[in-house]
């Protein structure tokens, strides 16, 4: 169960990243209200997660879940640029996040 919290705490940081571009440095307010509202959900999964995982696991898996998910939406849904050295980076992450996982 706390793996599942914290897969879904990452999921709710990659909805909270993008919605707080949308907000437009918080002058919007339906995506500042979504920013929030899932910020403060993304942390209460991770807290949960955070009452069985070790600290270290646990927080590398949430931000890293939230950095790759929003380098993919960005490339996605924003039209980020993508080069081989921004691909390499995200592999990077994703290795580390899989021997986080395969180590704890």
């Amino acid at each position: 169960m706390p793996w599942v919290c914290l897969l879904l705490a990452g999921l709710l940081e990659i909805v909270w990243a993008f919605s707080m571009k949308q907000s437009q440095g918080f002058t919007r307010l339906f995506p500042t209200a979504i920013t929030f509202l899932t910020m403060i959900g993304s942390f209460a999964l991770l807290s949960v997660a955070m009452q069985r995982l070790p600290l270290g696991t646990a927080y590398a898996i949430w931000t890293g879940i939230g950095a790759l998910g929003a380098f993919v939406v960005g490339i996605v849904v924003l039209g980020d640029p993508v080069t081989p050295a921004r691909l390499a980076a995200a592999a990077l992450i994703l290795a580390g996040l899989v021997l986080m996982k395969l180590s704890a």
